[in-house]
């Protein structure tokens, strides 16, 4: 039968449930058990499609197109798993298919309420996973803190559920805080107690704490945890802070958590095979090399906005043994008086980011045109290619006003411009072009030397595209179209052949990173950014 483990938090938000999560499922990975992760979120709208980076983060895109919280790339890049649209349940998806069964006439004229209705559709779709996926382990993780209003519904749903499959088949873990305050930096206890005791009003009782501290943990604090938690003393784990995210599973491995979970739940013990983890987080934690690559982007501000690029560069320093500094520059600072060289002089590398709107455009073609001329190594993505094709058609091909339609509707040449299967869309959310789509690599091309391979598969979330009207111009100007969709109408890829690494992709590459299977994109760009940094500038 599946297992259920549900993952809660309290105190404070932003305390590490996504990365706990992530982590657990790493340690049933690891003994050679199927794990679904799921996502339940409290906010009412019914994806994050439509939600402000600076508010929310980045958007994550599962293979099956579902725009989803950046928690699913977590889930995805420690279990290595795929997730798909079940892995996100939120109050909006739950409401609306509460109130499309309701106008069906699917509850036979029953009085519509939250239990047992939007509960039973909370708990359809956890144990749905479990059964669609053929998991041995459902992990679901309740977004926000213990004792908001907005969670309740999913609260009560767990809470049923444990009754539905049995405490033998299902986990409580609660993550809390254990700050440490005065001069004397003492340890407290009491925001776990209470955290604890609100969780109990809703009829929830721990099994495990993940106690999240700057400090150890003495054995005498957790007794006192024990006692007033009423949870045994070794189901009270420490959570320190790591030098890398990556490193967290290996420290709760350490701690008896993977056995403690194996042992409550009654799965069978496995051997449990850590060497690989343990060699990739000891080549991010010692290095041999480093390098400096910069991020142009316009949310910056958030550091969560772009948070699969800042990952996807560091899965790619892994098998270069190489650390990757990232320096976040706002697009809009190279429009306002600093000059590309002096923002990018001294960077061994560059990504420009995806995005939406005209703010920060000329910011990111200045930004590419410098990066060209340089030789400075550079991948862009999504709004990055196309930005890389309006410098391309501009500076090189002589197309003055070149611009995509996005930005300039009345643009001599359109060199981008929207799909045309986009253009009776009205709706925002989930409208766009979005999941995995094949992509032909041409034979011979950097691409191809990357990925190894003339079909692959890559993410996309985007509306616009390059305009074919101009294909034949580049390609005689020197662009390499290198990958384009079976079709040939869709351009995936660009490169310039006489840069040492200059690549566009229409695609979101940095959703299928994963520290133990780095992205040959980003994997090369480190490269190539090494290569830059250890090589002597020549006159």
């Amino acid at each position: 039968m599946t297992k259920y483990i549900f993952v809660t938090g309290g105190v404070v938000s932003s305390i590490g449930k996504g990365i706990t999560t992530a982590s657990l499922g790493r340690l049933l990975r690891n003994r050679g058990y199927a794990v679904s992760p799921v996502k339940l979120d409290p906010y009412i709208n019914v994806d994050a499609g439509t939600m402000n980076p600076y508010q929310h983060g980045e958007v994550f895109v599962t293979e099956d197109g579902a725009e989803t919280d950046l928690d699913l790339g977590h889930y995805e890049r420690f279990m290595d798993v795929f997730c798909t649209g079940g892995s996100s349940i939120t109050t909006g998806k739950v409401y609306r298919q509460v109130i499309e069964a309701e106008r069906r006439g699917d509850y036979l004229g029953a009085t519509v309420q939250v239990i047992p209705h939007v509960t039973n559709t909370i708990k359809d779709g956890i144990l749905g996973i479990g059964r669609d996926l053929k998991a041995d382990v459902v992990i679901a993780e309740i977004g926000g803190t213990v004792g908001d209003i907005e969670s309740l519904p999913f609260m009560e749903a767990i809470r049923q559920i444990r009754k539905d499959v049995g405490a033998e088949n299902t986990l409580f873990v609660h993550v809390t805080l254990v700050p440490t305050v005065g001069p004397w930096h003492e340890i407290k206890t009491k925001p776990t107690q209470h955290s604890v005791i609100k969780l109990r009003e809703i009829g929830i009782a721990p099994d495990v704490l993940i106690c999240r501290t700057e400090a150890p943990l003495g054995a005498e604090v957790k007794d006192k945890i024990s006692l007033f938690c009423d949870v045994p003393t070794k189901a009270v784990i420490e959570s320190l802070s790591a030098e890398t995210i990556y490193e967290v599973p290996l420290m709760l491995e350490e701690l008896g958590l993977g056995e403690l979970i194996i042992e409550r739940l009654g799965m069978e013990k496995r051997t449990v095979d850590l060497e690989a983890w343990r060699q990739l987080v000891k080549t991010l934690k010692n290095p041999g090399r480093t390098c400096r690559i910069g991020v142009v982007g316009k949310y910056t501000g958030n550091g969560d906005a772009y948070k699969s690029i800042a990952e996807a560069l560091v899965h790619g320093g892994i098998p270069n043994d190489c650390a990757v500094e990232i320096e976040w520059i706002e697009s809009d600072s190279l429009e306002t008086g600093v000059s590309p060289a002096d923002s990018l002089s001294k960077l061994d590398g560059l990504v420009v980011a995806p995005g939406f709107g005209g703010r920060g455009i000329e910011g990111k073609i200045r930004a590419i045109q410098y990066a060209r001329e340089t030789g400075l190594p550079f991948l862009g993505i999504c709004l990055g290619l196309q930005m890389a094709v309006i410098e391309f058609a501009r500076n090189v091909c002589g197309l003055e006003g070149a611009n995509s339609e996005e930005i300039n509707a009345d643009s001599p040449h359109p060199v981008i411009h929207l799909l045309p299967e986009q253009r009776d869309v009205t709706a925002k959310g989930a409208s766009m072009r979005l999941g995995a789509y094949p992509c032909n690599v041409s034979p011979g091309s950097l691409a191809y030397r990357l990925y190894g391979s003339t079909r692959i598969s890559e993410r996309h979330r985007h509306r616009y595209e390059v305009n074919n009207d101009y294909r034949e111009s580049f390609i005689e100007r020197g662009l390499v179209i290198s990958g384009v969709s079976p079709d040939y109408r869709l351009v995936e890829m660009i490169e310039l052949p006489s840069h040492p690494f200059f690549v566009g992709t229409q695609a979101h590459p940095e959703f299928r990173s994963r520290p133990n299977r780095p992205h040959p994109l980003f994997a090369g760009l480190v490269r190539a950014a090494v290569e830059r940094r250890t090589t002597p500038a020549t006159s």
